[in-house]
């Protein structure tokens, strides 16, 4: 039970906070840090020390000063470091920025024009986030106090009416009722399938027993996804409470939070907000006075990719090999340890105190009838802004891209909405969504219409100038790297498809080739043990069914119309463009380019190697390749 009430926690941060000058809040998401924000963080310390401006880095009630402190990722990764100094958001901050952004903005209040975002649309610059179209075209649910909120106080959590629902459901709500609103809700599962929530809980309660588990799947393995990972770095509170609640549901007293160990930033936060919430009472014996119990553990995962399928990451908890297993029986039948364990993943434990706060109604009014609520997507590739987006379910990809993600964009990184040519959605084991699909609803049942799905939520977009077949190619070489080799088809299967799609971008395939990977991966898909075998074969069927011509071009003309696949490449030189510099005729190891100086060169096909060293040495765009 508490040692405090958490009203009463609350009430003291907001007394203690109210006495607080200004606020400084440096982003500390990975791709921040990756950025130079902690070097920011300490560049501010210095600066107000040395200036003997008052500070503190946590909100206690002596505290009379400057609050300076981290927060978790804000999504607008491509602008980071990201600092707001109260309403003021600066974008792309280096140390150097900072005494005058003491000087000027903290003291003074005045703005800095160099620092804020530059709006390449029309030329306006943005004071605050609501400001710019990348926050202002988003509907922050899941995300709204990540980037706001200190990640590792507790108590700021509590005072933005954290652990509120916990409470309500401990000691206001039966387990029948608990299930039923999330049931009401229409909450699905945000990790791949989307099996309703509610339903899963509802489906463990009832399985008899004394002991149950509660398990957060937080192995995020996608290529180009970090939504989980962003969620616990930025606000890890939200989904030990979403974990509370569904204990409470289920009859769990013990409960996993499975995190790949290449998340060493999210597993400190994840540790330090249960070992906060245990010091003030919040969990371990009889909680919220309830007579019920709730531990949590963490577990570091190998970061084996199908241990995101939750009977392999059973296995793993267990301390087996993470290897999947037939169902049924299924983990709420029986899971950890042989007992009804529910399974959710980081995103949607996280949304579970904001459902229940709005309300089942409320939060059905948001996104569509069959996938109420928002989804989380992690944008990147060729596009103008990549981060993590959070919009309505049933946003069009389109306005993804378009309206929120600022636009497609060309290799040079220049915006051109009209370059857009593909974006794989929902990792490897997700779809290939064309032009054709940009105004499709980006929802569970819209995406498995087209043969798609939301999966994790990866999006990652790609221009006119990228191989579809070697896309398919590098997913495929993923999926087949992170076989278990439990079952023949995956493990025989993805290896075969993946020799076949090195012949076909190497120039040795025949029409033949084409048609055993076809149908090789109609045989994986239906034949494979686990989901990671069933989809390890999406991005090669989905690209097969939108982009045969290019298939054609690599089999039967020898020729990768992207330029990609060195191998099929056709390196030339435009006459128009060329200076007769003779920096490729040096660069070319073979002495397959001539000409004079001043006058265009030629290159000679038969002796061409197609390294490459000619275009990258070109200044003048003049190497094409055919």
């Amino acid at each position: 039970m508490p040692n405090k009430s958490i009203e009463q926690i609350a009430q003291d941060y907001q007394n203690a906070y109210k006495k607080i000058t200004g606020r400084v809040v440096i982003c500390g998401g990975t791709g921040c840090i990756a950025g130079g924000s902690l070097k920011v963080y300490e560049a501010f310390q210095q600066e107000m020390e040395k200036r003997h401006i008052g500070f503190c880095l946590q909100i206690t009630k002596d505290c009379h000063e400057n609050y300076l402190s981290m927060s978790g990722c804000r999504g607008f990764c491509a602008m980071g470091p990201l600092v707001s100094v109260g309403d003021i958001f600066y974008t792309k901050v280096k140390p150097q920025d900072v005494p005058e952004i003491v000087e000027k903005t903290l003291l003074k209040g005045e703005v800095i024009d160099r620092l804020l975002y530059h709006n390449p649309a029309n030329n306006q610059k943005a004071k605050t986030v609501e400001d710019i179209p990348f926050y202002a075209k988003q509907e922050r649910l899941l995300l709204h106090d990540c980037g706001r909120i200190n990640p590792e106080d507790i108590n700021e959590y509590i005072a933005h009416g954290g652990y509120a629902q916990a409470k309500r459901a401990y000691t206001q709500m039966t387990d029948e009722e608990v299930c039923k609103e999330m049931i009401a809700s229409g909450l699905r599962g945000r990790g791949g399938g989307g099996f309703p929530t509610g339903k899963k809980w509802d489906l463990t309660r009832v399985e008899p027993g004394p002991k149950k588990y509660v398990i957060c799947n937080a192995d995020e393995g996608d290529p180009g996804a970090f939504m989980d990972r962003s969620v616990m770095e930025g606000n890890p509170h939200a989904v030990v409470e979403g974990m509370m609640i569904a204990a409470r549901a289920i009859g769990a007293d013990e409960g996993y939070v499975y995190v790949r160990m290449e998340y060493p930033l999210a597993i400190q936060r994840v540790r330090k907000a249960i070992e906060q919430a245990e010091k003030i009472g919040l969990l371990g014996k009889n909680v919220f006075g309830s007579g019920k119990d709730f531990i949590i553990h963490v577990m570091e995962g190998a970061g084996a990719f199908v241990c995101g399928e939750e009977t392999a990451l059973i296995a793993s908890v267990e301390g087996k090999r993470g290897m999947p297993k037939i169902k049924p029986p299924f983990p709420s039948q029986s899971g950890l340890f042989g007992k009804p364990t529910v399974i959710n993943n980081v995103e949607t434990l996280a949304t579970v105190a904001k459902v229940m706060e709005m309300g089942a109604d409320e939060f059905r009014k948001i996104g569509t009838l069959g996938s109420p609520g928002t989804k989380t997507f992690a944008v990147t590739g060729h596009i103008a802004n990549t981060g993590l987006v959070e919009v309505p379910m049933g946003t069009t990809l389109r306005q993804v891209i378009d309206d929120v993600a600022g636009g497609t964009t060309n290799d040079d990184g220049t915006v051109n909405k009209n370059a857009f040519k593909a974006a794989q959605i929902g990792g490897p084991s997700g779809g290939c969504l064309t032009r054709e699909h940009l105004d499709l609803p980006l929802d569970f049942d819209s995406l498995k219409s087209v043969g798609a799905m939301v999966g994790s939520g990866g999006l990652v977009v790609m221009n006119d100038k990228t191989c579809m077949v070697n896309v398919a190619r590098f997913f495929l070489e993923f999926t087949q790297r992170e076989s278990c080799g439990k079952c023949v088809p995956c493990r025989e299967g993805t290896e075969q498809m993946l020799t076949m799609l090195n012949d076909i971008v190497e120039g040795r395939a025949t029409l033949k080739t084409l048609e055993n990977l076809e149908d090789l991966a109609k045989a994986v898909q239906k034949s494979s043990l686990c989901a990671l075998g069933k989809t390890a074969p999406n991005p090669v069927l989905s690209t097969l069914k939108h982009f045969r011509d290019e298939y054609l071009a690599h089999v039967v003309e020898k020729r990768c119309p992207a330029g990609v696949c060195k191998a099929l490449a056709r390196f030339e030189i435009n006459p128009a463009k060329c200076k007769g510099c003779g920096m490729c005729k040096r660069a070319c190891p073979v002495s397959a380019i001539s000409g004079e100086v001043g006058k265009p060169h030629q290159i000679d096909p038969k002796k061409c190697i197609k390294c490459g060293g000619c275009k990258s040495t070109c200044k003048f765009g003049a190497v094409v390749t055919a």
